[in-house]
């Protein structure tokens, strides 16, 4: 059966961090309702290169999505235009890069931080511009996404964990403790999610460094957490994906067939039992 999937991409996560600072997922973990993958990032470990792989599998050079300063709209097949092609609904709380990447480009904040247009890929949308937008507010404008809309698949991206990092840098008592608050966050919704029986993915896009950045090859910039949650996952502890293995995946967990995308077949269950037809959109 097809499920209803939420993705939490935790800007600037790093791996280790994730691991020593997120109680509530880590409890989750120890009592087997999730499971935790170490995954590498691909390069450059920047933001928006990274936004259009794990939304498209495709990787950063491959894309052209290559630095952050790129302002166009993808030119990729994404999760959200395969679900719209499939008949599926999608909502995105999240930076406005995202609403750039997949619905229109350049953002106008009057204009799209609040989308509601069926035409769109992301057709239902709460888009953020200030790194500092607090997360609190981001999970509120999910959950309101979610209640009234009732989305196959969502979006939601947090910024504080990675405005925290260029601040003060990955080993900083404000990185770990706004690691801390966002798990805090999660741990008011998770169990309505779970309740609901939606298949949830928690990562990120890239990690950080002491440099107060990213962008490069070093472990804590490119080692960056995977929390799976849900019957539509193994739960086999080796079974880590790639990064450009997380799109297909998803397409997997919504029933959408003939994606074409790469996906880690380890990761979930029998995928053909997950499949329903692939419709294209009539062009």
């Amino acid at each position: 059966m097809p499920k209803k999937v939420i993705l939490v991409v935790l800007d600037g996560l790093a791996y280790t961090t994730a691991e020593q600072c997120m109680g509530y997922l880590q409890g989750l973990k120890t009592q087997g309702t999730s499971t935790l993958y170490k995954l590498q990032c691909e390069l450059p470990s920047k933001s928006r290169p990274l936004y259009e792989t794990i939304l498209t599998g495709v990787t950063p050079v491959l894309s052209g999505i290559v630095h952050n300063d790129i302002n166009r709209n993808s030119n990729q097949q994404s999760i959200f235009s395969l679900a719209r092609e499939a008949g599926l609904t999608s909502a995105a709380a999240a930076f406005h890069w995202f609403s750039e990447l997949y619905n229109r480009s350049p953002y106008d904040p009057v204009r799209d931080r609040h989308t509601e247009d069926l035409e769109q890929l992301i057709q239902h949308g709460c888009f953020y511009h200030g790194d500092h937008y607090p997360d609190n507010y981001v999970y509120l404008d999910a959950e309101s996404l979610r209640r009234r809309h009732n989305p196959d698949f969502m979006l939601i991206h947090p910024m504080n964990i990675d405005n925290a990092g260029h601040h003060e840098g990955v080993d900083s008592s404000h990185y770990r403790n706004t690691v801390r608050i966002s798990d805090g966050e999660l741990s008011k919704y998770l169990p309505t999610w779970i309740e609901e029986g939606y298949q949830v993915l928690i990562t990120s896009d890239h990690g950080m460094n002491n440099d107060k950045s990213h962008g490069g090859i070093l472990p804590e910039e490119r080692d960056i957490p995977l929390y799976v949650i849900g019957e539509g996952f193994s739960h086999q502890p080796d079974a880590a994906p790639k990064q450009t293995e997380l799109c297909g995946s998803i397409c997997e967990l919504l029933g959408i067939a003939g994606h074409g995308k790469p996906m880690a077949a380890k990761v979930l269950v029998d995928t053909q039992a997950l499949k329903i037809p692939y419709v294209p959109a009539a062009v």
